[in-house]
């Protein structure tokens, strides 16, 4: 596909240098970190204060919101105080939604306006109409007419420009002709880029951002491929909007921006957490980390020319299995991918399962155990439970323990030269009715294929990559698996083009790690390499083996399964970050109706502080929190808003009424 350089190494997307002061983004530059107050904009000394802050941490771009008029005239004293303080390089960049004359306000006092081409001069209605070819073209004027002025003042004045679009927020017009869509995104911003263009300005930014990562995954490359036919070469700014807090949001801010990143795609970046705006800059700083030293130390690969069958502007997963991993979890296209947890040694198995046997919503379906030796294979004890056992090349087929039979897995490492291994432990698992997980790379599994191919009946193989040390290893471990689920193509129609998966994260596996990486770093390696193969539908095995804690461990894959929309096993929240158009508390509302309704496995809420995303990003949402006026709270089923106005001091009991009445409720247990 071309909507970047190479899905098999990473290489940066080039475009044009575009300049917020003097903080450059995209050509030569590095990636550049962003983030935003949280404050009242009209409250100059609270807002100059958490710039500063900002700039402390390490925020390279402060964005402000200006929703108002008398709000961007603010921006002048801000900027003032901002530069007084010793901060004057460091760029600021005024938020409009929907007024132009705020925007055209802000453009005198900021570095860069960001534009939100969904409600720039259009209030969302969600009116149901049939725009003709000439009703359409209508609208497009009144928008050229509204976004000229601000374009013209910005090239007056040297300023930049985001237009950034929300999944949240389209527009009417877009909705009824594009749809909630990805494409609808990307032509709500090229309708805004062509004006632009017509002025000869080109001092523009753009942002696909959504709630949903594999929403914004998508629209992102569909942006690039369609500026790409138009000979466009704009930056681009990354994120996830209402990511939420803690853990989960941290997972689908890499998700989302850590995927694109990877392909080479993204210049500036703001990880959107529903807390205070310095704890985003760690987790940004991290994220930018590990992109750019891809970036510059880009590896090939022989197969990096092989033809890629991923559609990487529709998710649609691989169709694999069946294959049974214990009882009560096969794996097949039709099932969730599984859990594997891993104890350290034989000796530590005991332990390990009794503290998985406290997962009950979380299991593991499998652990993953290494064995030093044949004596200790056949000495293994029996537990219950589905074992991954790993066998060193030391142990050949013939000395596996008569004692292993199904629902257990034999895992070898297999390369190029053991064809013959291969066969001879293909035979022993076809035998006792074990499953085969071979690891591998991409290059020697289609040496071992015909191998493979020739065996009658097929065995039940699961595929992983094999673990190569880091001075070998690949620099982009997602493209090594990307690699196998081609090579698994070019099987077809043999049995064995549907074999499963199995996304390991393992040490070999990180990018960029110090040589002790912290928890962040450990997260942030496997939301990127799970995340980004699950959005593309590729992976049917996940298991996190960097941590020593197997149960943190087990309950992190959950949470990457879950920000990728792969396996639910919670309630899922979209929660936005505080901002100055916040209407109540968002951290300390998020949590506490976290503590109330974190319990109710499938189903979505929306905690929105205001309605300019609100209604839009709660589509796939079957409850909604919205900030309607100070101290007041509207609730959503979906879309609609069936209550208006509620006291927030009600609003908690309100919300789970309302969950009650659509038969969506359980009591905790």
């Amino acid at each position: 596909m071309s909507y970047c350089v190479s899905r098999f190494q990473t290489i940066r997307r080039r475009t044009v240098e575009v300049r917020a002061g003097v903080v450059g983004m995209g050509g030569e530059n590095p990636i550049r970190i962003q983030s935003m107050t949280t404050s009242d904009t009209q409250d100059v000394a609270a807002t100059v204060r958490q710039c500063v802050a900002l700039a402390g941490v390490g925020c390279e771009i402060i964005r402000v919101t200006a929703p108002n008029v008398p709000a961007a005239k603010c921006l002048r004293d801000i900027r003032a105080q901002f530069s007084a303080a010793g901060f004057a390089d460091i760029p600021l960049v005024a938020d409009i939604h929907f007024l132009p004359a705020a925007a055209m306000e802000a453009i005198e006092h900021v570095e860069k306006v960001r534009v939100n081409p969904g409600n720039y001069a259009d209030k969302k209605k969600f009116a149901v109409k049939d725009y003709t070819d000439a009703d359409y073209d209508n609208e497009l004027q009144r928008i050229h007419d509204a976004f000229t002025p601000l374009v013209l003042r910005a090239k007056t004045l040297g300023r930049s420009l985001r237009i950034g679009t929300n999944h949240g927020s389209l527009s009417d017009r877009i909705m009824n002709r594009y749809g909630d869509t990805p494409l609808g995104m990307v032509e709500s911003a090229l309708e805004f880029l062509r004006i632009a263009r017509g002025h000869s300005f080109d001092q523009i930014v753009l942002s696909m951002k959504a709630s949903n990562p594999k929403v914004m995954i998508q629209a992102y490359r569909l942006l690039v491929e369609r500026m790409r036919q138009e000979d466009m070469h704009y930056p681009l700014h990354l994120g996830v909007t209402e990511a939420g807090d803690g853990e989960d949001g941290r997972i689908k801010g890499a998700i989302g921006i850590g995927s694109l990143l990877q392909d080479g795609l993204g210049d500036t970046i703001r990880v959107s957490l529903t807390e205070d705006s310095i704890h985003e800059i760690p987790v940004a700083r991290a994220l930018a980390a590990k992109a750019m030293s891809l970036w510059q130390n880009p590896k090939s690969n022989p197969i990096a020319s092989a033809s890629d069958s991923i559609d990487p502007f529709h998710f649609a997963r691989r169709d694999i299995g069946p294959l049974s991993l214990a009882p009560a979890a096969e794996i097949s296209a039709e099932q969730p991918p599984r859990v594997i947890a891993r104890a350290a040694s034989v000796s530590a198995l005991p332990g390990v399962l009794e503290k998985l046997a406290t997962l009950a919503d979380t299991p593991a379906e499998a652990v993953l155990v290494p064995v030093a030796n044949a004596a200790e294979l056949r000495a293994l004890p029996q537990t219950g439970k589905t074992l991954v056992l790993e066998i060193p090349a030391a142990v050949s087929a013939d000395e596996l323990g008569e004692n292993l039979s199904a629902p257990h897995i034999i895992l070898r490492t297999f390369t190029a030269q053991d064809a013959a291994t291969l066969r001879a432990f293909a035979a022993v698992a076809e035998k006792r009715n074990l499953a085969l997980a071979i690891a591998t790379t991409a290059a020697d599994f289609a040496a071992l294929a015909p191998a493979l191919a020739a065996l009658t009946p097929a065995p039940r193989i699961i595929l992983t990559l094999a673990e190569e040390p880091r001075a070998v290893a690949p620099a982009h471990p997602t493209s090594g698996y990307r690699q196998l689920a081609e090579a698994l193509r070019a099987l077809a129609p043999s049995p064995l083009a549907r074999a499963p998966i199995w996304i390991r994260n393992t040490p070999a596996t990180a990018l960029a790690s110090s040589g002790n990486p912290d928890f962040l770093s450990r997260l942030l390696d496997a939301s990127i390499l799970t995340g980004s193969l699950l959005c593309d539908g590729i992976g049917d095995i996940v298991s996190v083996e960097t941590e020593n804690d197997p149960v943190r461990a087990t309950k992190l894959a959950y949470n990457i399964l879950q920000g990728a929309g792969a396996r639910i096993s919670k309630t899922e929240f979209v929660a936005c970050p505080s901002c100055g158009r916040t209407l109540f508390d968002l951290q300390t509302t998020t949590q506490r109706i976290r503590e109330k309704t974190g319990h109710l496995k499938g189903v979505k809420l929306a905690i929105m502080g205001c309605i300019v995303n609100g209604p839009g990003e709660m589509a796939d949402a079957d409850f909604g929190y919205v900030g309607g006026a100070p101290g007041k709270i509207n609730l959503y089923v979906g879309k609609t808003c069936v209550q208006y106005n509620i006291p927030q001091a009600e609003a908690d009991n309100r919300l789970i009424d309302l969950i009650k009445q659509h038969g969506k409720w359980t009591d905790p247990v």
